[in-house]
């Protein structure tokens, strides 16, 4: 490992780790560019050499020691949104217990976004008068202020993004009090493809180049802000994302409010476990729970999922309008307990015979939280072995949604679990 000295633009925050080739290159006159695969080289080189430095960032500011947890505005309202809509739901989250449970962020996705002036300047729509105000708002609640932009030159809506102006940008969202940044690959993929020449080493280096010049440029910035990267898993992003600063990368693609989309992003997390831990989370995205499209033992199979994957836990509904089920998913403690758990490991498939699968997720102090999820339509019995997931002895089990003990496992135990379903026990050792 190099010595953290030499690693350090401000030695008791951030490492210094900056690509200037990238950004040379890109604001270069093309007849002096030197060759992509040069510039692929470079980089690779260049992360390798910071590998200690992004540890040492990792040790000196750790934005996220448990799975982040807040609130977005894509899910449920996508573009419709304003200072007023942020505001309410906010008023929301304390109200309802969310903010006490954990729920910090107040993320504004895309739809904020208006035009950039002849001095670079990127302004609000007429929707948000004042985001500086918003930020101020959201921090007297006890609330965290989340933004969304990208690496290319429009978002995915087609709004101004940051190409370009990447430093100009990350002072602004400073200057706000933003606490939260989802950079969304979106149209920086045509770049990538055009550059690479389809060449997919190259196009991978390009794509860290460009995640890594917002990172730094929020770090010069002094402000601690979250860096949350959206480029769908492409490049296994799970193996780099820490080196570039991220607090946590999408494992997938968007997530919508089906049953089979939910399971399509979260079951599709098994085997990933290695890639997660205190400061960097594997993320397959937002919370739907509390939108129309799933049943409630569903979105119960969605939460639970989601929290034996450590992953991010941020609600995707509307707040100022949940019925007392949604609330009693996105407020049950004891859930929430495993997915904030301090020992901050992610959980594994542990068997799986058809549609019928078993999670384990080892916990803080020798307990483990086990779920045994039900992919069929229909109510199924279901067999837990503590051989399964590698426990040794009897357990006294808790059934975390039914908030009540389910009894002593003495080598396995039978269970109905619903249709499209889920039981979610505690297990711990057996009290003499």
């Amino acid at each position: 490992m190099h010595n953290s000295s030499n690693c350090f633009a401000r030695p008791d925050i951030y490492p210094r780790r900056r690509n200037h080739w990238w950004r040379d290159w890109r604001n270069a006159d093309r007849n002096r560019k030197p060759s992509i695969l040069a510039l692929a080289t470079a980089l690779t080189v260049t992360m390798a050499l910071n590998t200690g430095c992004a540890l040492a960032q990792s040790q000196t500011q750790n934005f996220a020691p448990t799975p982040p947890m807040g609130w977005s505005t894509w899910n449920h309202f996508h573009h419709d949104i304003s200072d007023a809509l942020i505001r309410a739901p906010a008023d929301a989250m304390v109200a309802s217990g969310m903010r006490d449970a954990g729920y910090v962020y107040v993320n504004i996705d895309g739809g904020w976004e208006g035009y950039r002036d002849e001095q670079g300047v990127l302004h609000p729509n007429a929707n948000f008068p004042d985001m500086k105000a918003l930020g101020d708002y959201l921090h007297s609640k006890g609330l965290k202020f989340g933004m969304y932009t990208g690496p290319g030159p429009r978002t995915c809506g087609g709004a101004p993004a940051s190409y370009g102006y990447e430093a100009q940008d990350a002072k602004m969202f400073a200057s706000w009090g933003v606490d939260f940044l989802k950079y969304d690959l979106c149209s920086f993929r045509e770049i990538m493809k055009k550059e690479s020449g389809g060449d997919v080493e190259k196009s991978d280096a390009m794509m860290k180049a460009a995640y890594e010049m917002m990172r730094e440029d929020l770090a010069a910035t002094g402000r601690p802000i979250l860096f949350s990267l959206c480029q769908y898993g492409w490049g296994h992003v799970w193996t780099w994302g820490p080196e570039v600063g991220a607090s946590m990368w999408r494992t997938s693609g968007d997530i919508s409010d089906t049953y089979d989309r939910m399971a399509l992003n979260g079951f599709g997390e098994a085997g990933l476990a290695k890639y997660a831990g205190q400061g960097h989370w594997n993320d397959p995205d937002f919370l739907e729970v509390g939108n129309p499209g799933m049943t409630e033992d569903e979105q119960k199979t969605h939460f639970s999922l989601w929290t034996m994957l450590a992953a991010p836990l941020i609600a995707g509904n509307d707040l100022t309008a949940m019925t007392p089920e949604t609330k009693s998913i996105l407020l049950n403690r004891d859930v929430i307990a495993v997915d904030q758990d301090p020992l901050g490991q992610q959980g594994e498939r542990v068997s799986k015979e058809g549609p019928l699968e078993v999670w384990a997720k080892p916990l803080q102090g020798g307990a483990m939280a086990v779920a045994l999820f039900n992919r069929t339509t229909g109510a199924t019995r279901m067999t837990l072995r503590l051989k399964d997931v590698g426990w040794k002895g009897r357990a006294e089990a808790r059934d975390l949604w039914a908030h009540a003990d389910a009894g002593v496992v003495d080598g396995e135990a039978m269970m109905t679990v619903p249709g499209h379903g889920v039981v979610m026990l505690e297990l711990t050792r057996e009290k003499r």
